[in-house]
């Protein structure tokens, strides 16, 4: 299941930034869940997509259900370390789980993806090469060599296609992303080097696992 829409432009720089914000949404009920006060009530959109993706009809949305419910170029569905990256960004109270209200934000966050993914897919082959992923990250603020590059693709690609998928890309954006994050927190300086102790460097690999 392919979103369409469309899609604010972003400008990056610095270590890079995250080129598909989490969007609020317009909030609202599922079923014969009633919508808190404070929140207007669902596109009816989104509320049919919800419906169609929510198969046991709990009102709310696992991994599981978020796999099957995305395809990417290659006609493959989304990865496991793709669909439980996406949730939990979006799992509120930590059940493994969405809502309809935390769905549209997911929902908008992966069209945003998605349209980027698509800016850099300059061939529309449904995937990503390495100069095409390098224009992306630069883009992104980010000055990889070609080697790194190639490190990254050869890591999402296990068959030595030289490409990567849409959920790879956004997996991998994510992860650069975090580890910049944590980075830049440490260089005080700002020089692009820091000294870090064992322990925090494994507190902060650990915490980009879950």
């Amino acid at each position: 299941m392919a979103y369409q829409g469309g899609y604010p432009q972003q400008q990056y720089g610095g270590y890079g930034q995250n080129p598909a914000a989490a969007a609020g949404g317009y909030g609202g009920a599922y079923g014969g869940y009633a919508a808190p006060p404070q929140q207007p009530p669902v596109n009816p959109e989104i509320q049919n997509i919800f419906r169609n993706i929510d198969k046991d009809s709990t009102g709310r949305i696992n991994n599981r259900e978020l796999q099957q419910a995305l395809i990417n170029g290659r006609g493959d569905h989304f990865s496991d370390t793709a669909c439980n990256l996406m949730i939990s960004m979006f799992d509120r109270n930590k059940t493994g789980t969405v809502d309809i209200y935390d769905f549209e934000k997911l929902y908008n966050y992966i069209n945003q993806w998605l349209h980027v993914f698509k800016n850099f897919d300059r061939d529309a082959s449904g995937h990503i090469e390495e100069n095409e992923l390098t224009q992306a990250l630069t883009q992104m603020g980010f000055r990889f060599s070609p080697q790194f590059i190639q490190y990254l693709i050869a890591k999402n690609d296990p068959i030595n296609r030289k490409e990567i998928s849409v959920d790879q890309f956004i997996v991998t954006c994510i992860q650069i992303q975090r580890f910049t994050d944590a980075f830049r927190v440490r260089d005080t300086e700002q020089k692009g080097v820091i000294t870090i102790g064992f322990e925090d460097f494994l507190g902060i690999a650990l915490s980009m696992c879950s």
